[in-house]
Parts: structure tokens; C-alpha cells; sequence
């Protein structure tokens, strides 16, 4: 009697951590328990923005040129061949210059040697007598390019989602270079599409005012800049092309407010970037420093003494959001390839309250026929079995909460889906124990084995819901990624249900006697189960059992 206690105690406590984790989602939104959340609600409950991007991946595949040739002509540079370059052609070719003909076979094999993705073209030879040799990348590589840019602007993106503060939203990728994003609760279209666009793309460039106007040397390039609001103007600045610092170094970045109340952006470098911000302040002293962003300068300060501490600042006419958003995209990094939105759609939070609405009322007539059903068919049974599967409802949302799951109307569905799955298991079990008793074993033993000789299949079919909600999961079907979450957290809060009272009681017989009478009541399996059998009873079972001998 002491061990039955002991398990049933533990289960009393499962079931109530279960109903500790759902507790705050019950409660009002001001009202938080510690150690709790809340289950999120879906676009299609909440409301929300959703966005389809779009990746430019051949701006990826041209950066990627242009790196590559940055290296080649540093390798040639080592190996003692003269190359200028690379330089972009019309149509978006791009070349590399071997000043003496001489050198292009030995160039050629450091290419071949140095760089296999790297596929050279046709030379051709200038008026200036150098080799002019455009170049470009394998086709496995161009599909590797583009594959590692989508997956890179994802990891941006969902870093800069995160850290907007939008619960539970959804970002996958989808066919070829488009991006679909998901953010619940949120309204301000305008605002999420400035966050997603921005490439975030920073660096420090030191400002040539030694240059007469209209001339610009090799390296040198016309940048435009900020006006006072904010907006792009006519005005450029002469800067060097190769920045002093990229935003790479930055370690973090905070919005914040200057002397004079503007926001702005504070900057922190790592320690690599301090020591070059440093150096480059402390040489450039009495020069001006250009911020470029997205390759327009915010702003050009002059260098007044070498900057140390590993800290700056990014100032301009932005709004307290604009700053924030600025900070947190600083924070994750630039995009490795521009974005643009393809289509928006904007879910209202009346049309969520209707789908919610919609989908409880669903779910409540789908758990009131179960419930009416089940005590016409069995009984005290049903009645115990329709306790058991509210304690399966209760693990299956606690375990939603404990796992920071998302709620969606296929979700819900879900739950409607293990409503069944509960039932169906008592259904087994019962009607095992029907058969038991018609072979003329005695109630106990028509219950062990009808618990033992059910038990397989209900096992068999919640593996079966657990596996294809796993492929499910990987696969995702478009309008239903949250039905295998909640479908495979109910197969298993339904399997979990019904072994409680087995697992942790095991068998327990209660016998009462009232004149001949007997009931057993036996826990185990989703529901109890509660036999009474009087004395015509009994003799129909020994007539049969005779029978069934006899045959």
C-alpha cells in the first residue's frame, strides 16, 4: 500500500508541474509566475506582418569575384608578377591585368594551383601591351556562392529578429533564394521592412580633401552623403575605396543619445579592431574620418587625437527606432547579399481572434461528443476514461508551454488529433477486456491481459503519429509546420496519460462485496476501469466459459 502511495504521489506531481506550466498561459498578459511562459500564438491566431524576400545572389557571386581577385593579384604580388586589378567589364566580367606577357603562363598556374574555382578566359592584349584576362567561377561554385549567402542573410535576419523582440517568430528558407518570414504581433509593416533590407554594411574610410576637384587617382571614389534629415543629397566625398576598419570589428553597438539629445549609435570594437582604430586615428590625426553605411557617409569628423579604448560613435538625424534598429543590425552582422521584399501581407488581429475562436469551438465539440460518446459505450468507464483524457489535455498544453511551442489553427488540430488518439487507445483496452471476459476468465485476469495485449497497439500507433511528425517536421508542409509540434507532443502526452495510473500504480483491484456483488475497479491505462457482475452475470460467464470448453 506504501509503494502504490508513493507512485501515485509522483504522478500527482507530474500533473501538477504539467498544470504549473500552463497556468500563465491562462492568466491575464500583466500577470507573470517566474520560471512559467506563456504558449505563442501563431500569424494566423495573432496577427502579425509575414514577408517574402528575395536574395540577390549574383551580387554574392560578384563580391566573391572581387575577393578572389583582391587575392590573385595579392599572390602574383608575392610570387613577383605584376598584376592590376581586377576591374569590372560591361555585363558584370570581371578582369585582372598582367602588365607583362611574359608573366601570363606563370600567372595562369598560380591560378590553377592557388585557386580552382577560379575558371580564367580568353586573354587579350591591350593597346598598352598587357595581358587583359577576365575570369570567372566553376558552376559548382557559383551554386555553392549562392547557396552559402541565403543561409548566411537567414542567420542575419533571424539574429536581427531576435533581438527586435518578436516572440516566437517563424524564418525559413524556401525554393531557390527566397526567404519567408513569419513575425507575430507585429504592425508596423514599414519598420520590420527596414530591418530585414538593411545590409548594415559598415566601415571607415579616410576622406582625401588633399584631391583637386574632378580628379580621383586609382583607389579613390566618390561617396554620397547624409543630409541634415536624414536623407540622401547631392554633396559627395572623395574617399579612399580601402576602409581603414570594417564593421567585422564591431563587437557591439547600442543606441543612445549625444550632448545635444540626437540619437546615435555607440560602437565597441573587439581587440583586434581597437588596436586599428587606434593606429589609424593616432596616424591620421588632423585628417577627417569618413563613416560609410550602406555606402553612404553619415558622417566625416575631423581626427582631433589618436582615438584609444576601442570605442566611436555614429551620428545623424535618426529617430530613437532608427537607432535601435541601426544597433541590432550592427550587432548581427551585414548581409551577405542585398534583400528586397518580394510580397507582404499584413494579418489584422480581428481575423486572429476569429481563427482562434473558430478553432476552440472545434476543438470543444470534438471533446464534448468524445465525453458524451464514451459513458453511453462504457459506462463508469467512459466517465473515468473522460478524466484521464482531461490529464492528457493538460500534458499535452504543459508540455507545449515547457517547450516554448507555438500555437497555430493546424496546431489545434493537433489537439483535436490527440483528443482521438486518447480515446482510441481506452477503446482498445475496453473492448480487449470484453473479449476476455466472453472467453470466461475472471475480471482480473480479462483486465491484465486485456491492458497487456492492447498495450502493443497503442504503442504501435503512437510511434507511427511521432515518426511521420518527425519527417513532417523536416518537411514541412506549407500551412501546417506546427501540426507535427503539436501532434507528436500529444502522442506522447496521450501515451504518458494513459501509463500514469499503470506505470506508477500498477494493478490495483478494489473488491466490494453488496450481496453477492462485486466491482472492480482497476487503474491503469488512460481511464479506469470499473466491472460489476452479479450473480446472473457470473453464471453467464461459467455457461459460456462451458461452451467454449466444450467447442
Amino acid at each position: 500500500m506504501l509503494k502504490l502511495s508513493y507512485r501515485y504521489a509522483i504522478a500527482a506531481i507530474i500533473m501538477a508541474g504539467a498544470l504549473f506550466l500552463l497556468s500563465p498561459t491562462l492568466m491575464p498578459e500583466d500577470v507573470n509566475l517566474p520560471g512559467a511562459s506563456r504558449i505563442s500564438l501563431g500569424l494566423d491566431l495573432k496577427g502579425g506582418v509575414q514577408l517574402t524576400l528575395g536574395v540577390d545572389t549574383e551580387k554574392a557571386v560578384q563580391s566573391a569575384l572581387v575577393n578572389s581577385g583582391q587575392v590573385l593579384r595579392q599572390k602574383a604580388r608575392e610570387a613577383g608578377i605584376t598584376v592590376l586589378g581586377p576591374r569590372q567589364l560591361p555585363g558584370g566580367v570581371e578582369e585582372l591585368i598582367v602588365a607583362r606577357p611574359n608573366q601570363l603562363d606563370a600567372f595562369l598556374n598560380l591560378v590553377k594551383k592557388d585557386a580552382p574555382q577560379v575558371v580564367p578566359g580568353t586573354p587579350r592584349t591591350g593597346a598598352d601591351g598587357a595581358v587583359h584576362l577576365p575570369y570567372g567561377f566553376t558552376p559548382a561554385f557559383i551554386k555553392q556562392t549562392q547557396d552559402l549567402a541565403v543561409d548566411q542573410v537567414l542567420r542575419t535576419i533571424s539574429s536581427r529578429i531576435d533581438q527586435f523582440g518578436v516572440a516566437e517568430p517563424d524564418i525559413r528558407k524556401q525554393q531557390g533564394d527566397r526567404i519567408l518570414i513569419q513575425l507575430p504581433g507585429l504592425t508596423n509593416v514599414n519598420r520590420a521592412v527596414q530591418l530585414v533590407e538593411k545590409s548594415a554594411d559598415l566601415s571607415f574610410h579616410l576622406v582625401r580633401d588633399d584631391l583637386a576637384q574632378g580628379y580621383l587617382p586609382p583607389g579613390v571614389a566618390f561617396y554620397p552623403m547624409i543630409g541634415k534629415d536624414g536623407s540622401e543629397t547631392h554633396a559627395k566625398l572623395a574617399l579612399d575605396t580601402a576602409p581603414l576598419l570594417s564593421g567585422k570589428e564591431v563587437a557591439d553597438a547600442r543606441p543612445g543619445f549625444d550632448d545635444k539629445n540626437h540619437s546615435m549609435v555607440s560602437l565597441s570594437f573587439t581587440p583586434r579592431g581597437a588596436s586599428l582604430f587606434e593606429m589609424a586615428t593616432g596616424e591620421h590625426v588632423g585628417k577627417r574620418l569618413a563613416i560609410v553605411l550602406d555606402g553612404t557617409v553619415h558622417s566625416a569628423p575631423v581626427i582631433q587625437e589618436k582615438i584609444a579604448g576601442g570605442t566611436a560613435s555614429i551620428s545623424g538625424q535618426f529617430t530613437p527606432e532608427e537607432a535601435q534598429d541601426l544597433a541590432i543590425s550592427l550587432r548581427s552582422g551585414s548581409l551577405a547579399a542585398p534583400v528586397h521584399v518580394l510580397e507582404q501581407r499584413t494579418v489584422g488581429p480581428a481575423l486572429g481572434e476569429a481563427s482562434i475562436n473558430s478553432g476552440l469551438l472545434a476543438a470543444f465539440i470534438g471533446t464534448l461528443a468524445v465525453m458524451i460518446i464514451m459513458p453511453l459505450r462504457y459506462g463508469w468507464s467512459g466517465m473515468l476514461a473522460n478524466g484521464m483524457l482531461i490529464c492528457t489535455l493538460s500534458l499535452l498544453m504543459g508540455g507545449m508551454a515547457a517547450l516554448g511551442a507555438t500555437l497555430t489553427l493546424p496546431g489545434i488540430a493537433g489537439v483535436v488529433l490527440t483528443i482521438g488518439m486518447a480515446v482510441d487507445a481506452n477503446v482498445l483496452i475496453f473492448e480487449r477486456i470484453r473479449e476476455e471476459l466472453a472467453l470466461g476468465l475472471t475480471p482480473p485476469r480479462a483486465i491484465k491481459a486485456g491492458f497487456e495485449r492492447a498495450n502493443l497497439s497503442i504503442v504501435d500507433s503512437n510511434l507511427t503519429t511521432i515518426i511521420v511528425a518527425a519527417i513532417l517536421s523536416f518537411f514541412p508542409v506549407c500551412g501546417a509546420r506546427r501540426l507535427p509540434q503539436s501532434a507528436s507532443v500529444g502522442a506522447l502526452s496521450s501515451h504518458a496519460g494513459r501509463c500514469l495510473p499503470s506505470g506508477f500504480a500498477g494493478l490495483a483491484f478494489v473488491r466490494r462485496r453488496w450481496g453477492g456483488r462485486f466491482s472492480v475497479v482497476f487503474a491503469a491505462g488512460g481511464g479506469c476501469v470499473c466491472l460489476r457482475e452479479g450473480g446472473r452475470g457470473r453464471r453467464r460467464r461459467l455457461r459460456r466459459a462451458r461452451q467454449a470448453q466444450a467447442g
